[in-house]
């Protein structure tokens, strides 16, 4: 195949996404996974706290408020995608330019795969306080301690979502 014959085939395809504007599409695709993979993280990992909390409490019914509190820590991810949604999004006009476009495609990487993999080990951690919860040992205080590490690392990638975004007009 010769290159004009492979252009010939590639511009009905790029014309078909975003109105003919890749650059387009490549942000709003970042947004998508920004908000999708950090909620699905969320998601999976209020999930493990709470099927640990339903296991532990076949032992002591009594520490349902303190797995409750464990088991939604993992959550915060998914606030946190949609967070930088709210701040990305106002970036993203239909003439876009391909560096910016790829600035806000790297913000929702960043935002999304550090959000899917924080709130899984996170929710590790808080698993294995609530089964010690429900064993009869008092480690609420220490489990929410060491829950909170993973956090960090999606606050982390919430700040760069927001200072990607100040960058963003001087990239035009």
């Amino acid at each position: 195949m010769n290159p004009d014959s492979l252009q010939t085939v590639a511009q009905p395809i790029v014309a078909a996404m975003a109105g003919g504007n890749l650059a387009f599409f490549l942000a709003w695709i970042g947004i998508f996974l920004m908000v999708a993979l950090a909620g699905i993280g969320s998601a999976w990992g209020t999930v493990i706290g709470g099927s640990a909390t339903v296991g532990a409490m076949k032992k002591r019914d009594d520490i349902f408020p303190s797995c409750m509190i464990l088991s939604a820590l993992p959550g915060t991810q998914g606030l946190y995608g949609f967070g930088a949604f709210f701040i990305l999004k106002g970036h993203i006009p239909p003439a876009i330019n391909m560096i910016q476009a790829c600035a806000i495609l790297g913000a929702g990487l960043i935002m999304g795969l550090v959000g899917l993999i924080s709130a899984y080990q996170q929710a590790r951690i808080v698993a294995n306080g609530i089964e010690s919860l429900g064993s009869g040992n008092d480690v609420f205080s220490q489990t929410l301690i060491l829950g909170v590490f993973p956090e960090l690392y999606a606050i982390v990638a919430f700040a760069t979502c927001f200072l990607i975004s100040g960058a963003i007009p001087g990239l035009a």
